[in-house]
């Protein structure tokens, strides 16, 4: 029995009438298969069989597209058409076992509640403090690329008018269309840059803060459209709209806004908020939602204004981020593109007709052309370069999640129907998939690291100051990093310049931050872990201030981009060695397990950092066990150190040489140099063999007087000799190892060990020294010089 409402013949094809279904409620849960019974006639099992389903899809899908370099926004909403009518939907059998219509409307509502949460995290993650904080460029470019698209889609559709639907041809349906293709969608831009890896590079950043402006004035536009709909019913109904507007927007600003910064105040420094807040917040979005809904306003506003006050960042937004991202993202926003396929049907759109959907079509490819156009013309203007231009202008043309949930809206609001729903999906999906790989051909954060000029201790004349990035991950790090420091010898003939970064990894906000703590106007917090670093090397650098000098930064980004800040900083302040620490994690007492453990992604963080320094790298495994911080000992204090330097031959054995040789200058360091030679001379390279014994030379002629070196050469034939004759050394090596990572050793030396080494940044030999199954207590110096443009690993020096 069907009953059809009161609409228009445009509403009729729009929304499929109303039916009333008579059907025989079954329990929840089958009594088994084994009395014959179909566990996808009852209603529980129905339901674990759909999410089992929709989650598995969506990622096959993903992983199929992967290769092609795809974001994963094209396979979600792939796999939702996969689902839908289009694919497996045009089997009648399908459709009525896994998606019979008295269950459809439970994909339909969860996946409009996945739409909220994603919504309500995009809001919690974005930084509005970007508007005040970004130039004139960011705002300029941000409003062109807004308003041009809007007025040319604008005029297309006054033009196209007459070709248009009743619903479509209204002010609103074409004001909707010319401001949603104006739009720049953030939360979508945001996922699609840490995909790409490009959060922290220079386009990533401008991209995120155009985009912050551009939804910001979208929320007024959206406000207006809505006004404007309510207004073709009756004026009465649009003041209301105003009204409630304006109620609910006090209501967030002013006591929602409050409570969540008491909550702030209430967490103590250092502790995520307490679950009960969280619990309660992410209640609220549900319930925002409620009221938004009774009200008349678009479910997704309250859900994203409600974000917008949660303050980012820890300890509030990081909580929240943290506890609830993953079941949003990996159970709740598939649902939201089951949907989306379910009401997607390629089929509906030649029974629609091509005629009537051209209109629509053109002023789509119309708003993305204008806008990119816009975008890349305003880019040039303030001398961004062409193809970060371009990456600039398909950045901010992507298209995903909100514009999916606008087009759900217009379902709502009866402005388009299925067919041209269908369309618009199509084409959003095509967009996307066309610019991101076009973004990554375009645009390479790391092309200008890999520079033309010698940057390396080696080459660091005598004299000048050496400039070296110190990253430091927690207060673990620094007494390691200040020991290491002090044995490196700072004096006045040969000073410092050291450029501290401490890493803190993005959790909570969506964008990048990279703070000067001497240009900054934001003082160190009190009694923070920021703070304690800070002093530290402070305390450090004062007891040295004739020959020291520091400057401290903080990086804020997710830990797959964290390395482009760090040779950003490398490249910027022409440093000659980057010093990462190498975290540890407990002592493992199993045999043939590892004493180094990597620590929260950190191994990501170092072998970026060696592909792509401007300079040479430094990782210290540091153990703990012998420590010296200059600033628990008095200035003038002895404390003798035993070191032991293997030198395998190759260009970050001698960078390695080069650093120990700095470190002999120290009267208060002692040095065993082994230099290890093949057999025979079997494997070797004559040009690494010529440029290891000059280095080798120089550095002997050098300290051949020095009581505190000693230099061996001892002759292998194989890598278990070579590990062996390591190991005679351990009892030597009470404080430190000094390892050149592997570019350049001959591989007759390592025949054997290749296979062993598991953490690749530390090279064979340097994993193997750190490890438990050596049983050495020093911290290890693992060095890699650095790599010209165009050449490979195995780098030879002009």
């Amino acid at each position: 029995m069907e009953a059809k409402p009161r609409a228009s013949l445009h509403v009729e094809q729009v929304i499929s009438p109303v039916r009333l279904i008579c059907q025989k409620i079954h329990a929840p849960h089958p009594l088994g298969v084994f009395y014959g019974e179909n566990p996808l006639d009852y209603s529980f099992s129905l339901v674990l069989f759909e999410i089992i389903l929709i989650v598995l899809i969506s990622r096959v899908v993903r992983f199929i597209l992967k290769p092609l370099k795809q974001p994963r926004i094209v396979s979600d909403i792939l796999g939702g058409i996969i689902i839908g009518p289009s694919v497996l939907g045009q089997s009648p059998s399908f459709t009525r076992i896994v998606f019979p219509e008295n269950s459809v409307f439970l994909v339909q509502n969860v996946g409009i509640m996945g739409f909220m949460y994603f919504l309500f995290l995009a809001g919690v993650k974005m930084d509005l403090t970007l508007i005040r904080k970004s130039g004139k460029k960011h705002v300029y470019i941000a409003m062109i690329g807004m308003i041009v698209p809007a007025v040319f889609v604008a005029i297309v559709g006054v033009i196209l008018r007459s070709s248009l639907d009743k619903e479509l041809a209204r002010v609103s349906g074409i004001g909707a269309v010319a401001t949603d293709l104006a739009f720049t969608s953030f939360p979508v831009i945001y996922l699609v840059l840490k995909e790409l890896n490009l959060l922290s590079s220079e386009v990533g950043r401008m991209a995120l803060a155009v985009a912050v402006i551009g939804d910001s004035l979208g929320i007024f536009v959206i406000i207006a459209f809505e006004a404007m709909k309510q207004g073709e019913v009756s004026t009465q109904g649009a003041a209301w709209y105003f009204i409630s507007t304006a109620v609910i927007g006090a209501f967030y600003v002013l006591p929602v806004r409050r409570v969540m910064v008491w909550i702030v105040k209430k967490t103590p420094e250092g502790k995520p908020a307490e679950q009960a807040f969280v619990i309660l917040i992410l209640l609220g979005v549900l319930v925002m939602g409620f009221f938004t809904d009774m009200f008349g306003l678009a479910i997704a506003n309250g859900s994203l204004w409600f974000g917008l006050v949660v303050p980012d960042g820890p300890p509030l937004g990081a909580t929240i981020v943290e506890r609830s991202e993953t079941i949003v993202m990996e159970i709740l926003m598939p649902f939201a593109f089951a949907f989306t396929g379910l009401c997607t049907n390629v089929f509906s759109m030649p029974t629609f007709g091509w005629s009537r959907l051209l209109p629509l079509f053109i002023m789509f490819i119309t708003g993305y052309i204008s806008k990119i156009g816009s975008i890349l013309a305003s880019s040039l203007y303030f001398n961004i370069p062409l193809k970060d231009s371009l990456a600039l202008s398909l950045i901010l043309n992507l298209r995903g999640q909100l514009e999916i949930l606008i087009y759900i809206h217009w379902i709502d609001k009866r402005i388009i129907g299925i067919p041209m729903f269908t369309m618009v999906v199509i084409l959003t999906l095509l967009v996307t998939a066309i610019s991101a790989p076009f973004v990554s051909i375009l645009y390479n954060p790391t092309r200008p690291y890999m520079i033309n000029r010698r940057r390396t201790i080696q080459h660091n004349p005598p004299g000048k100051e050496l400039r070296t990035v110190v990253c430091i991950y927690d207060e673990e790090n620094v007494a390691g990093i200040i020991d290491l420091l002090e044995v490196s010898y700072p004096t006045i003939t040969s000073p410092f310049t050291i450029y501290a970064l401490h890493l803190v990894e993005l959790v909570g906000r969506a964008t990048p931050l990279f703070i000067d703590h001497e240009e900054s106007d934001e003082p160190l917090k009190k009694n923070t872990e920021q703070e304690t670093i800070y002093n530290a090397l402070k305390i450090y650098q004062e007891a040295r201030r004739d020959f020291v000098k520091l400057h401290f930064f903080t990086a804020l980004a997710i830990k797959r981009t964290m390395y482009q800040d760090i040779c950003e900083l490398a490249l910027s302040n022409k440093a000659s060695l980057i010093i990462l620490p190498f975290e540890k994690g407990r002592l493992d007492t199993l045999p043939g397990t590892e004493i180094v453990r990597h620590g929260h992604g950190i191994k990501s963080i170092s072998s970026n950092v060696i592909a792509h320094a401007p300079c040479s790298v430094g990782i210290l495994i540091d153990k703990g066990h012998v420590h010296n911080p200059f600033m628990l000992h008095p200035l003038g204090q002895s404390t003798y150190h035993n070191y032991v330097m293997l030198f395998l031959g190759g260009a970050d054995a001698r960078e390695a040489l080069s650093y120990a040789d700095r470190m002999i200058m120290n009267p208060e360091v002692s040095l065993i140099v082994v230099r290890f030679l093949a057999y025979n001379n079997e494997g070797d390279d004559e040009i690494e063999k010529k440029l290891d014994d000059g280095v080798v030379t120089s550095f002997w002629v050098k300290n051949e007087r020095n009581e505190r070196v000693i230099y061996r050469e001892i002759v292998v034939k194989n890598g278990e000799e070579t590990l062996a004759a390591i190991q005679a050394f351990n009892t030597s090596a009470t404080d430190l190892w000094i390892v050149g990572r592997k570019q350049g050793i001959n591989p007759v030396i390592l025949q054997g060990l290749s296979n062993w080494s598991e953490n690749h940044e530390l090279g064979t030999i340097g994993d193997i020294v750190a490890s438990h199954d050596f049983g050495s207590t020093a911290s290890v110096l693992v060095i890699h010089q650095q790599i010209m443009r165009g050449q490979g690993m195995a780098t030879s020096e002009a």
